[in-house]
């Protein structure tokens, strides 16, 4: 694959093309879905992940299937798209872009204004292309606004993926990263493997391998000692949730990183568009934790590596505390604390 082609979804007008990523880096394989359920069953087992690319992809799916409604009026029609938005809102708890998306096209549903039903289904398809393109304009913004914060000689370590697989193209925390290495400086990379599913060491390294961008991949254990031993400039992760007053919701590790930061003097910094703020809940204690399936801890690929039987807790993300993030890169700029005035700046205009 080329660095310009990552591609996690695609609009094909007869089908949803979905790159199946529980199956990198071994193999790149492309799911074709027509059909609510072959999404939604992509979203659930992370063959389509990272929270722009899941709200990108319930977007085309509710717009694909309105085009199968068969409905004499409008309002006939948003009814009937009604169990599509339940049904795809509840495949993923964490990941507000997911919500952000579906009720963006509801709501541009209800406000079209269109004569006919013909014409509203073009209008939901207008609308999920119109979300996938933003993401890449919002991804590219967040990568110049992210160079304020990124040395000439950087070392930038991170975890899971953040890249182009998990958004709409460029990336959010590896989106800063390639804008650095594009624009000439001189960036390493150094990759957290993420237990339990290993997105860093597959579909990160997976990225940074087409982009040409050198790296070292380390397990999750081994932060600690990396930072104390090497010279790590600073930490970029992506995100699922940040609330109110900047409390951030990512994968399981993320808040480790960022205490192990602090400790080593480290810079923190989040980097994630509009849509993943959700000015509605207040604090990190309110954003609601998926916990996924306890087969993804006790065996990978397939192969057993725990005793049948072993008890399993497995939160698929923790939340940083805003105390311990230096900055929130975001497609409007950089928001520096306090949280709760400033991330409201940005819906501002």
């Amino acid at each position: 694959m080329q660095a310009d082609t990552v591609q996690a979804i695609a609009w094909c007008d007869d089908h949803i093309r979905i790159l199946d990523q529980t199956l990198l880096p071994a193999q790149e394989v492309y799911i074709e879905s027509r059909d609510l359920e072959t999404v939604a069953d992509a979203i659930r087992r992370l063959a389509v992940r990272g929270a722009p690319a899941i709200g990108i992809a319930a977007a085309m799916a509710l717009a694909f299937e309105a085009r199968k409604v068969q409905a004499a009026t409008i309002e006939e029609c948003i009814a009937a798209l009604l169990p599509v938005y339940e049904l795809l809102r509840s495949t993923r708890p964490t990941a507000v872009n997911l919500q952000w998306a579906l009720d963006r096209m509801m709501a541009k549903a209800r406000a079209a204004g269109a004569a006919s039903v013909d014409g509203l289904k073009s209008i939901l398809v207008a609308e999920a292309l119109a979300i996938h393109a933003e993401d890449i304009e919002n991804n590219l913004a967040m990568g110049r606004f992210g160079q304020e914060v990124v040395p000439q000689n950087a070392t930038i370590m991170t975890i899971c993926n953040a890249g182009a697989l998990a958004t709409g193209g460029h990336g959010t925390a590896l989106g800063v990263i390639r804008t650095a290495a594009g624009s000439g400086k001189n960036i390493n990379v150094v990759a957290c493997e993420t237990r339990p599913l290993l997105q860093g060491a597959r579909l990160t390294a997976w990225e940074l391998t087409a982009y040409g961008i050198p790296f070292k991949l380390i397990t999750d254990g081994m932060a600690a000692f990396y930072m104390k031993k090497h010279r790590v400039s600073l930490v970029i992760t992506g995100a699922d949730r940040i609330a109110a007053n900047g409390d951030s919701a990512n994968k399981i590790g993320t808040y480790s990183l960022a205490v192990l930061a602090r400790q080593h003097g480290v810079p923190f910094y989040i980097a994630a568009p509009r849509s993943t703020v959700d000015p509605a809940i207040a604090n990190g204690d309110a954003i609601p934790i998926e916990e996924r399936a306890a087969d993804e801890v006790t065996g990978f690929g397939g192969i057993l590596t725990a005793p049948v039987g072993t008890p399993v807790w497995n939160p698929s993300f923790d939340v940083t505390p805003a105390g311990l993030i230096d900055g929130i890169i975001t497609d409007r700029g950089l928001v520096r604390p306090p949280y709760e005035a400033n991330l409201k700046k940005i819906f501002m205009h």
